[in-house]
């Protein structure tokens, strides 16, 4: 790869002056100097996409269906999140799609103004994953439904999903969100699930989006945050208006905000609502999306909420049970403008290589999704024009994003999925019945210092537009890179598998504790390599919107076929080192057993 890449041309025509768009001249320039940008980007001309959509081919064949009516109710655009997650440790991920469901007031199918079609009512579906690997390695993802052996009936108005081993029993147990009290799925470890709702105590939920389990006292057992977005009445949706003064679909501020939750687990199969004392009610906005990891490098894991047009909380961890928001002290409660803005999605990663964590969130159309890097011990500086996602994403309405290394050079992609909340007058005109499609971005992250947008060579199928909210991340048939899946609202689910990943090197890891095989959620992994920094990632199901991902930490290598060690940074502060790693396969490192 080329030690620079520069800047790929605009070629929209709304960036060249007009005399351009007339010159012939002009536009076969432009398209000369894009070719000779992409050619390094990638390193040779591009012959395939970067992904290939395969849903229908491998058996998930999944629906959402939002319960629109016609009334332009809040809750139909805001869609639902779904998770790749290894339910039954056979070592490849399944997925579990949450659904919506009926909003009519009669008969449900009489006021569906996209009547559902389905032969069972509308609930959230899990999908085992039955990957083959033939003697010449070919792969072969196929997905079965199996929600009815499962057991899992959520058939409720379904948003999210959270992801983690509350009982350190090395199975993974689910928390589903939803317009309406949660879920938690406990796992058998024998393919089916019951539910453990009742376990957690305090007054149910009203309308939760986003979830994730974190252990913020360090005490051995994942506790549980849960975002809560606004006071709705389905039944009478308030009349807002657009520009033109047609009817359109309200904002958040239309409605008072709820409060989010804390539970903290007992280690003995119940939660309690430690809300209250532990700081987390002391303020309240319209919540979204969730990323829990230690922002400030203290040891102990913080939590940074992304809130639909109010400030943002960063809730510091105390390390005395409590939590403080210091998000406007600390420079990422508004934008660099000093506003806040319609923040749905939210991701933390190291994305400028320096071993902290940087927090990107996707917003509305028109404000741009913001970057925040962060300068360490905590604090943040917005750096969204310099990373170049100012021109590239204020076009769109971004939710479900989240970083990722989908070439494995090293480096941290951003992967954003789209779909507008407010009427789009052109797709409006031409009939659509749900007019907020948008196409996906794939942003390609050059040495931690801009994101150039790679959409085009990322596939003809990523870049359809569609209403799409929740993503999940993770290696879905395990050839070392990246896949994603994406929930449409009121729309098919789709699967991009990576077809470049395994271009380069790269090196897999799950990282267990000590006793049972529980993700370590929280724990920061480090690739010390020889002559260059180190790579850091975090063990997380979080981030994105809505959604849980691959808790398998995969860091790409670029042209590197080996490293000194891998570094394993505990969430109870011990460090362990690993000297001898395999290169381009998956190892367990389980705590206790590095150096």
């Amino acid at each position: 790869m080329p030690a620079t890449v520069p800047p790929i041309l605009p070629h929209h025509p709304r960036y060249l002056p007009q005399s351009a768009i007339r010159n012939p001249q002009w536009i076969a320039l432009l398209f000369f100097l894009n070719a000779l940008v992409l050619v390094p980007v990638f390193g040779h001309a591009q012959e395939s996409p970067l992904f290939i959509e395969v849903s229908a081919e491998v058996g998930l064949t999944f629906t959402h269906f939002n319960g629109m009516t016609g009334d332009l109710s809040l809750l139909e655009i805001m869609g639902s999140g779904a998770a790749l997650f290894d339910y039954d440790n056979d070592g490849d991920l399944d997925a579990l799609l949450v659904q919506g469901t009926f909003l009519g007031k009669g008969k449900p199918s009489a006021d569906a103004l996209v009547p559902w079609t389905g032969a069972q009512p509308p609930m959230a579906r899990l999908y085992r994953n039955e990957l083959t690997v033939a003697a010449d390695g070919t792969r072969r993802v196929r997905f079965t439904d199996v929600t009815a052996a499962s057991k899992i009936v959520a058939d409720g108005y379904g948003m999210g999903v959270a992801v983690g081993d509350i009982n350190n029993d090395g199975w993974l147990d689910l928390y589903l969100t939803s317009a309406g009290p949660g879920q938690l799925w406990r796992n058998n470890g024998d393919g089916t699930f019951r539910n453990a709702s009742a376990s957690i105590a305090g007054p149910p939920l009203q309308w939760a989006v986003s979830a994730t389990f974190f252990d913020y006292d360090r005490d051995g057992w994942l506790d549980l945050y849960v975002t809560q977005y606004v006071d709705v009445n389905v039944a009478k949706p308030p009349l807002c208006y657009a520009k033109s003064s047609a009817r359109d679909y309200c904002g958040p501020d239309a409605f008072a905000p709820l409060p989010d939750r804390l539970f903290h687990n007992n280690g003995d199969g119940t939660f309690a609502d430690v809300s209250q004392p532990s700081g987390i009610q002391s303020a309240k906005w319209a919540g979204l999306g969730v990323v829990a990891s230690d922002l400030n490098n203290d040891g102990w894991v913080d939590l940074y909420v992304a809130n639909d047009g109010d400030p943002n909380f960063l809730w510091i961890n105390q390390k005395n049970g409590t939590f403080k928001d210091e998000a406007l002290w600390a420079g990422c409660a508004v934008n660099r403008m000093g506003m806040p803005e319609a923040s749905m999605g939210v991701d933390a990663g190291d994305f400028d290589g320096d071993g902290d964590d940087d927090l990107v969130m996707t917003h509305l159309m028109d404000e741009t999704n913001t970057f925040y890097t962060n300068l360490g011990n905590g604090l943040f500086t917005d750096r969204t024009i310099q990373i170049g996602l100012t021109t590239t994403t204020g076009r769109y309405t971004g939710f479900g994003g989240k970083w990722m290394d989908y070439d494995n050079d090293g480096w941290l992609d951003l992967l954003i999925v789209n779909g507008a909340v407010r009427t789009l007058p052109d797709a409006a005109r031409q009939g659509d019945r749900y007019p907020l499609r948008q196409p996906k971005q794939l942003l390609r992250g050059h040495e931690g210092q801009r994101l150039v947008d790679v959409s085009a060579q990322a596939g003809p199928a990523l870049t359809v537009p569609e209403v799409s909210r929740g993503a999940a991340f993770g290696d879905v048939d395990n050839d070392g890179d990246t896949d994603v899946l994406v929930l449409n609202s009121n729309g098919l689910a789709r699967l991009f598998l990576n077809q470049v990943g395994t271009r380069h090197h790269w090196i897999g890891v799950r990282v267990v504790g000590a006793k049972g095989q529980r993700d370590m959620l929280g724990a920061r992994v480090e690739v010390v390599r020889e002559g260059k920094p180190s790579l850091w990632r975090r063990v997380q199901t979080d981030g994105s919107y809505a959604s849980a991902s691959d808790a398998r930490v995969l860091v790409g290598l670029g042209a590197e076929a080996a490293v000194k060690a891998v570094r394993v940074h505990w969430p109870d502060g011990q460090i362990e080192s690993w000297a001898e790693v395999a290169i381009d396969r998956y190892t367990m490192l389980r705590q206790g057993t590095g150096k």
